[in-house]
């Protein structure tokens, strides 16, 4: 926070003349403290307090000089910041903190990470379910592989007792096939449905 000015030429220019004009009234305080600034080269600060002097000293005498146009030229003398120095608890504290986010940062980035991983196309879990849901396909397509070729065999081999010449033992063998075909699809695509959780 500014406590004085930085005087400028007009402001000792000013004083001077008016030290020289004022023998005996000026008070003895306030004229050291102004031969003190005037005397000194460089820059020269003027103390918020002798400006408050100085001014009502001006008034009082009734002294055509005002303040504000003796400091003209000066500015405010703002002292340098000097930055406190910080609490080692409190640092303690906020790289204890720091060091706790960035651990949980560290955690959400890797929760999707698993050690058990084979490729970036699953777990060995995974890879175990998609082998057996593989290998129950294979089964239920073989069995209904079967199923058709055995009915077609039972068919054309029990309809010689019914039928003599070839055609139309064939024939009653591909509609036994047909329908025991269908049926068998029938059940598939229901346990297929029932597997895939449709109802």
């Amino acid at each position: 926070m500014a406590s004085a000015f930085v005087v400028g030429d007009h402001f000792k220019m000013g004083v001077t003349e008016l030290l020289e004009k004022t023998d005996s009234s000026l008070p003895e305080g306030l004229r050291q403290k102004l031969n003190i600034i005037v005397e000194k080269t460089g820059q020269t600060t003027l103390p918020f307090s002798t400006a408050r002097q100085l001014n009502v000293y001006l008034k009082d005498q009734g002294y055509p000089l005002y303040l504000h146009e003796l400091l003209e030229d000066s500015s405010l003398h703002l002292p340098g910041f000097v930055k406190p120095p910080r609490n080692p608890e409190l640092v303690a504290r906020l790289e204890l903190i720091k060091a706790r986010l960035a651990n949980e940062e560290y955690n959400k980035m890797t929760r999707n990470v698993n050690n058990q991983e084979m490729n970036r196309n699953g777990t060995l879990a995974d890879f175990g379910r998609e082998v057996r849901s593989a290998k129950a396909v294979v089964v239920t397509v073989f069995n209904f592989l079967v199923t058709v070729v055995a009915t077609f065999a039972c068919s054309y081999m029990g309809s010689q007792y019914l039928f003599t010449e070839t055609t139309p033992r064939v024939v009653s063998a591909v509609i036994a096939t047909s329908v025991v075909g269908l049926a068998e699809l029938f059940v598939l695509v229901r346990t297929m449905e029932g597997e895939l959780g449709e109802p």
